[in-house]
């Protein structure tokens, strides 16, 4: 039999798609014996790339699909449990207290949580300033480190404060109110305590 692109030649392959008789020069070997006319070839490749190309879409939507599943239900875990530490801890800095709007609408002498915390934050701000060494008492960190009003100073005998050898320093409310949570801040952090009405 002859070779249908080249009747001079004796064909020794056969399309294994359309079975054209086919010589060494005009058949195309895709696999080892398996042997395509020149048209042949080309579809058969061209079906192949689209069907990989097929494959890896459908397998990254499949992807796609299955994070977007396994995300959510820990996206919702993470928004549910810092929107309840934000309420717990504003629970234990205000009493349940109105969130104030600005440091001049908050009556010092009502929220003194409030005033606790400012006045950590400026023993801090201190510290920082001064390498770590504490205020003898709390009027050394006016007027660079806390911002209150001359006013406002008869508020800080409101706080009991004390150097400590230990823990730096401890800052508490001087007269914490009977079954209110008493809190004590250092150094190394802050500490809660429920107040007796004996302890008062």
């Amino acid at each position: 039999m002859q070779c249908k692109n080249h009747p001079d030649k004796q064909a020794t392959h056969f399309c294994v798609a359309c079975e054209m008789p086919l010589c060494d020069d005009c058949a195309e070997e895709s696999e080892p014996g398996r042997y395509y006319c020149f048209n042949c070839a080309v579809k058969a490749s061209l079906s192949a790339v689209g069907k990989t190309i097929q494959d890896k879409k459908e397998r990254a939507a499949e992807g796609r699909e299955k994070r977007k599943k396994r995300l959510t239900a820990f996206h919702y875990f993470v928004i549910f449990t810092g929107a309840l530490i934000l309420v717990m801890w504003g629970f234990i800095l205000f009493g349940g207290q109105e969130f104030p709007v600005s440091e001049e609408t908050v009556n010092l002498a009502e929220n003194t949580r409030v005033l606790l915390f400012m006045v950590d934050g400026g023993i801090k701000d201190y510290a920082h300033a001064n390498g770590n060494k504490y205020p003898q008492q709390l009027a050394d960190l006016i007027p660079d480190h806390l911002s209150i009003g001359s006013d406002q100073l008869r508020y800080l005998a409101l706080l009991s404060y004390e150097r400590d050898p230990e823990k730096g320093y401890r800052l508490s409310l001087a007269n914490p109110k009977p079954g209110e949570m008493h809190i004590i801040i250092s150094a190394d952090g802050i500490q809660y305590q429920l107040q007796s009405e004996k302890e008062a």
